[in-house]
């Protein structure tokens, strides 16, 4: 009933076969160069880059004026160790970052992965290695480092705890004996930030149901809470002096169970406090409704103090996530509360990737703003000062830009920019001389000979309604002088507080898909790429829609509608649409051939979710007390799942997991495999040994999207026996 590929455990007759497999067409199509970790120096002009080139992770940087990419470490394998918290040290004299781990997992993100089935895995490390140029020195096991403002110290967490280790010339490449334990706590420890002077540190102690800030003080005998309390208090900032601090405040976990169906408000606050130990004073409170909840995007609040006393933060409050700020000055004085907030970035997008200058007087960020309507398919660099509503967008046009910084002298703002064609690359802007018009793109020769980009389509807005009347976008990938009806493909996003955009993703997951959809229509097919309801991009009701997800799904009534849209198109065979899409995406791709293998004729499933009570927080039959809707939401949770509709499911699939998956448990695909094929269903099925969630190894992330391709050439474009 099925075919199986086991890769890295196949029989000498197959390993001809699979090279084959890894140098099909869509190799050209993934030999991108893509940068991520971009950072700047807290003075001058030095940037540093982590750069992916097929599987290939490695450090850039380069400085002003002239801003020469320079490759400052040398890692040549494919082995899937990734490259997080990449930082540039005060003095501009260290780079500092981890190496390893998966940290967009939902679990154990900061364990070792071993996708290149090493016998011994590499360690979660943090390392630092000279901006000039030198050998890369291992601190310690690790993550999450912070430097202090002298650049002479990394402070560092490890399995929980706070861990340092100095910077310097008496670091030996094999050295990791210099690292030790600053101080041990209650609970695990999180958001690690120097005092401005590099003479305390601010942390907090994560205490399951509670959660309190700390401040270690090296050689005190004791550390010192602040406020603490029965809330959840975390994302604390210093102010510029260091004799106060900014913290947001939200509800501990407990209480009597609410309702499971009806969604209630997340209310949270902000509030300042002396480092002295006085009272905590209020600055600001949320409303008491949905789109005063605690914010669900890129950052969360995205707190910071700013130039004098102003706090900047972000809020749905008014339906779209944006910036806001507040004078707390006549709060530190007593004279009065804290003054209203100011909006600081009116109008119908989002913001994130949210940024403070060196001089913190203003805020630089990614937006999905701009003069041309299909903006808001795209990201644009957003700047804007902390006290007053001058927000200006500085790279407008039908580009892409994301991750903006500005250098510490002020001077270039920093980005990653891409177009519908040409893959991201960093790119740099001198301020005073090109604002809004022209930059410079850093690290073009990188792009491959072979890189197809000449064949790249540019894909369209295409905006539909579902049956219940919500509006839904999407972007048209069409083959290049394609002539009649052709096979179509919905491409279905994961997250799912994610948005498909007109052209390469600031997500190296997605830009796995953006590559998969370009080849797709380079072979022929029709592809849709749909920004369903629960994403982000255009606002709270459509991010956080009523019966959504295990709450009755309505999210799919948009997927179906895509399928319909493309139906009702004179240059689809309409007999021949099919549907993928990975994690949340499988899950809702899962839904559409159970529900409606009429209008799916095939699809492809990476690492789904497939059943709702085996993910939910639902099943707690140890406890006494019951939502008052508890049966009710088990039943809704349980329709709301692809496998209760296993009797209706008629169209051959492809499931695809890897087995060291962290954010979807491979149950999930074990368990529904077992269901199609004891039903009678087509299945077949790829497991990628050792990879996880995101495919960290490069050559797998060829395999997987190759074998989805050549799945849906099989089903749709080659006569059947």
């Amino acid at each position: 009933m099925r075919k199986i590929l086991f890769l890295f455990l196949l029989p000498l007759q197959m390993v001809g076969q699979q090279s084959a497999f890894l140098s099909s067409g869509l190799l050209p199509f993934k030999k991108y160069p893509y940068p991520t970790e971009l950072a700047a120096a807290p003075a001058g002009s030095r940037i540093a880059w982590a750069m992916d080139e097929e599987g290939q992770r490695n450090v850039y940087v380069a400085e002003g004026p002239a801003f020469t990419p320079r490759k400052l470490t040398d890692f040549s394998k494919d082995d899937g160790q990734e490259i997080t918290s990449l930082t540039v040290s005060a003095d501009g004299q260290w780079v500092v970052f981890v190496r390893g781990g998966d940290h967009g997992a939902n679990w154990e993100g900061g364990l070792p992965v071993n996708p290149a089935g090493d016998i011994q895995p590499f360690k979660v490390q943090v390392a630092c290695i000279p901006f000039a140029g030198g050998a890369v020195k291992y601190l310690s096991e690790g993550d999450n480092p912070v430097i202090s403002p002298d650049s002479k110290m990394v402070a560092f967490i490890k399995g929980g705890q706070v861990w340092g280790a100095s910077l310097g010339d008496g670091v030996r490449a094999s050295d990791t004996t210099g690292a030790k334990n600053l101080f041990t706590t209650r609970g695990r420890v999180s958001s690690l930030q120097w005092s401005p002077d590099g003479k305390r540190l601010l942390f907090v102690s994560n205490r399951m149901d509670h959660s309190i800030i700390g401040i270690y003080t090296p050689g005190a005998a004791s550390l010192k809470w602040i406020a603490a309390s029965f809330y959840r208090d975390g994302l604390p900032q210093w102010n510029n002096d260091g004799s106060r601090i900014v913290f947001v405040r939200r509800p501990g976990d407990g209480g009597a169970p609410d309702s499971m169906l009806v969604r209630q408000p997340e209310p949270w606050s902000i509030y300042m406090a002396d480092t002295a130990g006085d009272k905590p004073v209020l600055l600001w409170k949320s409303p008491m409704t949905l789109r005063g909840s605690f914010p669900p995007t890129d950052g969360g609040a995205n707190l910071h103090w700013a130039a004098g006393n102003t706090i900047v933060f972000l809020t749905y409050v008014d339906g779209w996530p944006h910036l806001y700020s507040l004078d707390a000055s006549s709060a530190i004085t007593g004279s009065a509360a804290a003054a209203k907030p100011l909006l600081l970035t009116p109008g119908n997008f989002m913001c994130e990737h949210i940024t403070i200058t060196a001089d913190k007087r203003c805020m630089v960020f990614s937006a999905n703003a701009g003069d041309d309507p299909a903006d808001i398919e795209r990201r644009h660099v957003g700047l804007v000062s902390v006290d007053k509503q001058d927000m200006t967008v500085m790279t407008p046009g039908k580009g892409l830009e994301w991750t903006p910084v500005v250098t510490g002298d002020g001077r270039t703002l920093a980005f990653i920019s891409a177009t519908p064609q040409r893959p991201p690359l960093p790119a740099v802007m001198r301020l005073a001389e090109n604002p809004q018009k022209n930059f410079n793109l850093l690290c073009a020769d990188r792009i491959p000979a072979d890189f197809p980009q000449g064949k790249l389509v540019t894909p369209r807005q295409v905006i539909f309604k579902a049956a219940d009347g919500v509006i839904v976008h999407a972007d048209l990938f069409e083959p290049a002088g394609s002539i009649g009806r052709r096979p179509a493909i919905v491409f279905v996003h994961g997250g799912p507080p994610r948005q498909m955009l007109l052209g390469w993703h600031y997500s190296d997951y997605y830009s796995n898909a953006y590559a998969s959809n370009q080849y797709l229509a380079s072979l022929g097919f029709v592809v849709l790429a749909v920004n369903y309801r629960l994403g982000i991009g255009y606002g709270y009701d459509f991010h956080q829609p009523a019966h959504a997800g295990e709450a009755g799904a309505s999210e799919y009534k948009d997927i179906k509608a895509a399928g319909e849209w493309l139906k009702r198109q004179s240059f689809v065979d309409t007999a021949k649409i099919g549907i993928y899409g990975g994690s949340y995406g499988g899950f809702l791709t899962a839904m559409a051939l159970a529900k409606d293998s009429k209008l799916f004729a095939a699809g492809v499933d990476f690492h789904g979710v497939h059943n709702w009570l085996t993910q939910s927080s639902m099943m707690e039959e140890d406890r006494y007390e019951k939502a008052p809707d508890y049966e009710k939401a088990l039943k809704t949770a349980w329709l709301s799942s692809p496998v209760a509709s296993i009797a209706t499911w008629k169209s051959p699939v492809l499931i695809i997991q890897g087995d060291d998956d962290r954010n979807v448990h491979f149950n999930e695909s074990v368990d529904l495999v077992n269901r199609l094929e004891k039903k009678g269903v087509r299945v077949e099925t790829m497991v990628m040994v050792d990879d996880t969630h995101h495919w960290m190894n490069f050559a797998n992330s060829v395999t997987v999207y190759a074998a989805a391709a050549d799945f849906f050439v099989r089903e749709f474009m080659k006569p059947k026996d």
